[in-house]
């Protein structure tokens, strides 16, 4: 009954928070949301005190039932280790191994140290929901509109508009790479050794492992009845039942139920109990590093490479840009979501689930590589590159579960100013073709960018930087090659831009297209 119970919970939550994260075309509300704030590391970050105390309660209760039932991560281990189950020639058996407790600890340590020096880089890649996310977001959901596409083109063909294309291009080479190595080593510990990775890599299991000792309803073992066979050791998952000695490691046990059913003798039971029990727990052998230089010249070799990559890429468009007269122009911050308040603060607080990537409508939050340096790879940064920030959008403060995006309200993202305009006269095709455009000022929610007498009859843009807000319409339109004539440059600290009249006359409707 507990197990099943565990199961329906469990697939429920699975299934809503696995389709927020694909859900492209809008068909769950943004109130879904709620479910990422159920998860232990973003409510630590945003300090939900509620959250957390319930967190904390429910393990103090019934133990790390938040592993097996709330935490996607987690969930996932155990479809894995079902598949693996179901399909292997022979039945698959666990078996009890001790506790790895230097490695666990020292991962805890080294997640806190990350987040005490400010590099979250540690503290996103090891956080099971942010790791979750970011393999649905570059996995999962390219392969789900991979299949949406394919049903268009069928239904098409038959007059039925249900479906629509979507783009399926790679958000962030970077990112893809550490969500594919992510998944594969889930994967392969989840196959052959079912919860390994909860209990020895992932913080939040150290962290909840630790109060589930303290439990009140925990599964004991019934010496009277047990025969010691041994059966329900080969159904645990987290391999903590030494049926031998008759114990029970409650700091890996995630209260999956699974030995319950197993045992025919039914010695095994989950009740409350106020005697303390000890687990026995056993510290690991350290294991010899490996010292294979050639491996080590290799990765050095590669992270080099990369790093470089994006410095010789702006040297070539640079030395392009001299040979056709052109101001080359490198932006000197990076743009953070509007209501981030800071970089600082952004930096500090996000794990790089990348929900509001996925959420974003128009495609403007990117995953970074090196824009904020080392400790900011994979936080979300705004490129015009696809789009720009719509005017009245406020989804990625919606959505975002860990503080790093405060809501605001719309009247607040009108005058939240996320960046500044510049403009490069050289650049301009005005400038060097003679010709008109305006694109930019068409653009412009608030009339930053006005078109003002420029000679010959034409018009050249002008910039008010004041009532700026950094959307991006007027850099994502510039028709202006390789480097466009007006950019958004990053606010390191969010301002408030002045009030903006609006001008009748140069009311637009704003679309994709700049001309």
């Amino acid at each position: 009954m507990l197990r099943r119970l565990r199961i329906g919970i469990s697939a429920l939550l699975f299934v809503l928070i696995s389709f927020f994260f694909l859900d492209f075309a809008e068909i769950l509300p943004n109130s879904f949301h709620r479910l990422a704030h159920l998860q232990f590391v973003p409510a630590v970050l945003s300090l939900s005190i509620g959250i957390l105390l319930f967190l904390i309660v429910l393990t103090l209760l019934f133990g790390r039932v938040y592993c097996s039932t709330i935490c996607p991560m987690g969930i996932l281990q155990d479809v894995i280790a079902r598949i693996s189950k179901s399909t292997g020639k022979k039945k698959k058996r666990y078996s009890y191994s001790p506790a790895k407790n230097k490695l666990r600890w020292g991962v805890l340590g080294l997640t806190v140290i990350g987040f005490l020096c400010e590099f979250t880089f540690i503290v996103g890649l090891l956080d099971p929901y942010s790791a979750y996310g970011r393999v649905v977001v570059h996995i999962f959901k390219p392969i789900y509109m991979l299949g949406n596409n394919l049903l268009e083109s069928v239904f098409s063909k038959f007059d039925n508009y249900t479906f629509y294309q979507v783009d399926t291009s790679v958000l962030s080479i970077s990112s893809l790479l550490i969500a594919v190595i992510t998944l594969a080593v889930i994967f392969v510990m989840a196959w052959k050794h079912g919860r390994t990775w909860c209990n020895t890599v992932c913080p939040v299991g150290t962290v909840l492992g630790l109060l589930s000792r303290f439990s009140l309803f925990k599964i004991r073992i019934d010496t009277a009845k047990c025969n010691g066979c041994g059966l329900c050791a080969t159904k645990c998952k987290a391999s903590c039942i030494n049926s031998k000695e008759h114990a029970i490691d409650y700091s890996r046990c995630v209260d999956c139920f699974d030995c319950l059913g197993a045992c025919k003798q039914k010695a095994l039971v989950y009740n409350p109990s106020l005697k303390k029990q000890q687990a026995n727990v056993e510290a690991p052998v350290p294991s010899s590093p490996d010292t294979d230089s050639s491996k080590r010249r290799f990765l050095v070799a590669g992270l080099v490479t990369a790093g470089a990559a994006p410095k010789l890429l702006s040297q070539a468009k640079e030395s392009v840009a001299r040979l056709e007269g052109k101001k080359a122009y490198k932006k000197e911050n990076p743009i953070t979501p509007p209501g981030s308040i800071s970089r600082e603060h952004f930096q500090q607080q996000c794990t790089s689930c990348h929900l509001c990537v996925s959420k974003c409508p128009s495609h403007v939050l990117q995953p970074a590589f090196m824009e904020y340096g080392l400790a900011g790879i994979m936080q979300p940064t705004v490129s015009f590159e696809k789009g720009f920030c719509n005017f009245d959008c406020t989804v990625c403060g919606d959505v975002c579960p860990n503080g790093a995006i405060l809501p605001i309200s719309v009247e607040q993202k009108h005058l939240t100013q996320m960046g500044y305009v510049v403009f490069i006269e050289e650049n301009c095709i005005v400038y060097t073709d003679g010709t008109s455009c305006g694109a930019c000022s068409e653009h412009c929610p608030t009339q930053a960018v006005a078109m003002v007498p420029y000679k010959d009859g034409l018009t050249i843009p002008h910039v008010n930087k004041e009532i700026c807000v950094g959307c991006g319409g007027c850099e994502y339109v510039c028709p202006a090659r390789p480097f466009r004539a007006i950019y958004i440059e990053g606010n390191p600290v969010q301002k408030e831009a002045k009030p903006f009249k609006e001008n009748e006359e140069h009311k637009v409707e704003i679309d994709d297209f700049g001309f």
